[in-house]
């Protein structure tokens, strides 16, 4: 399950509200997001598809994305419980 994702990284997209939500919620200042989930999904520790959505899990961070349209919903830090 975890190579549907990877066979279809080409179809990954976003919206502008996307960007705007990985960018602050990631802290990250890049031109091309999308470019740059691609890069961290190849590079992901763990790719999961829970109901409708695929959650990648990489660098204490977690991206998801819709499985059937492959849209780019948002990114959260992991929070570290003490």
């Amino acid at each position: 399950m975890k190579n549907d994702l990877l066979q279809n990284i080409d179809k990954l997209h976003t919206t502008e509200l996307g960007i705007f939500r990985i960018k602050k919620n990631l802290e990250i200042e890049t031109t091309d997001v999308i470019d740059w989930c691609k890069q961290k999904i190849k590079q992901a520790d763990d790719i999961q598809k829970k109901g409708k959505n695929w959650y990648v899990s990489f660098e204490n961070c977690v991206l998801t994305i819709n499985a059937s349209s492959y849209t780019i919903i948002t990114g959260h830090k992991i929070k570290k419980v003490l």
